[in-house]
């Protein structure tokens, strides 16, 4: 069961939008109704070491990200200093994953395992390209970059904390 107070990381202040105190933001989801539904959000300092808590004055699309606004920001020298926090939300302001869908953060960690049981390594991260993400999977020295491709993933379990794969041919080889 995962715990409804957990801070899911779901973007980064990438720079300011006008003179108004408005904010680019990059997103890690790319889920604007999420954003747009919660009335509150936590933004992460750049060193990690801090949390503060703002209220959500409005959200809308822009390029590859969205544009927020936060309640009493109303000039660029405010918004400035938040250039390069990460916005985090509860887990419980986030909407159930559907069958097969997980949150990045949910995967990080997992065990990733063949169907023949051979020990793959650890998704240790994860990316984005135009087509699907590429899971980050590390073993010692060894790094493979494994698609997140139906075909690929046979199966992923978080109570246990395992990922079957069954690999392309040569996907493995070095």
């Amino acid at each position: 069961m995962s715990n409804p107070d957990e801070l899911i990381t779901v973007g980064k202040i990438s720079g300011t939008h006008g003179i108004k105190g408005q904010l680019k933001v990059h997103s890690y989801s790319g889920n604007l109704e999420s954003l747009s539904a919660a009335r509150m959000v936590m933004l992460r300092s750049p060193d990690g070491a801090t949390f503060r808590e703002f209220g959500i004055k409005g959200v809308k699309p822009h390029s590859n990200g969205f544009i927020l606004s936060l309640k009493d920001f109303d000039d660029i020298d405010q918004a400035r200093t938040l250039v390069g926090c990460e916005l985090c939300l509860k887990r419980s302001q986030l909407p159930e994953p559907e069958d097969d869908e997980y949150y990045w953060c949910d995967l990080i960690g997992l065990r990733v395992v063949t169907a023949d049981g051979v020990e793959v390594g650890m998704l240790v991260d994860i990316f984005e390209t135009g087509s699907n993400d590429i899971y980050v999977v590390r073993k010692d020295r060894q790094e493979y970059l494994i698609p997140a491709i139906a075909t690929v993933i046979s199966s992923v379990d978080l109570a246990s904390g395992t990922m079957v794969i069954t690999p392309l041919d040569g996907l493995l080889d070095l």
